[in-house]
């Protein structure tokens, strides 16, 4: 029995990091459409949707399996619970990208203005979420509490560059009233940015409670609880 479950629990891991790659991918080409407008790309991840969505399907139902057939406890408990929340959470940052590729197909400009994504600091917001993102697999990879919580700071960054988008807008907006359509939609895409950390986050949550049996909502995760070396 525990040689089977053993080879669930490799085949598990494997569909999740698939699943990973795949969201990744997605907010990556998502990034890319919006700082170019480029629709093309833009449809691509609207319809690779939609393997993100079968994934997750897969990945519920195999844990289901699991759970029903081999009974785990412990570690192998843990395990399976974590990767069941992550992939929810995997599930939802391919929402995230999808959202934002569907404002780039809304979007009537030729081109947004670069200097206001510059002092918008999207593309940094972008490059953070990705960072994040592959922090957390090495994460869960390398079984580390440290690049887990390392996760927690991180976040920080897209929450304070989300805080300042509609000051910025609104001045942009008095100054370029013809573009008020596509600046207001292009908050949304700063807001899914935030919560797209939010949820790496709680993946970064899943991982410390795999490792370390902690379980850390609602306990404030900062850098003074859970120090860096």
């Amino acid at each position: 029995m525990v040689k089977f479950i053993e080879s669930e629990l490799v085949l598990l891991k494997k569909e999740v990091d698939e699943m990973w790659t795949l969201v990744y991918n997605q907010l990556d080409r998502a990034g890319e459409s919006v700082l170019t407008l480029d629709k093309e790309l833009a449809q691509q991840v609207i319809v690779r949707e939609r393997r993100v969505n079968a994934f997750e399907l897969k990945i519920d139902s195999d844990v289901e399996d699991i759970i029903a057939l081999y009974n785990p406890v412990a570690i192998d408990l843990r395990f399976v619970l974590a990767m069941l929340k992550i992939n929810t959470n995997l599930e939802r940052l391919g929402d995230f990208a999808e959202g934002i590729a569907r404002f780039v197909l809304r979007c009537k400009e030729p081109a947004l203005d670069p200097d206001l994504l510059k002092q918008l600091g999207l593309e940094e917001m972008l490059a953070e979420v990705r960072f994040m993102l592959e922090l957390a697999k090495r994460a869960l990879n390398e079984e580390s509490l440290e690049l887990a919580t390392a996760v927690f700071a991180k976040d920080n960054l897209l929450d304070d560059i989300n805080a300042n988008v509609t000051e910025i807008l609104a001045d942009y907006i008095s100054k370029h009233p013809e573009n008020i359509h596509s600046c207001l939609d292009l908050v949304g895409v700063f807001r899914k940015l935030e919560r797209s950390g939010d949820h790496i986050t709680n993946i970064a949550e899943e991982i410390v409670f795999f490792i370390d049996a902690k379980v850390l909502k609602h306990s404030g995760k900062t850098d003074e609880n859970y120090p860096i070396k």
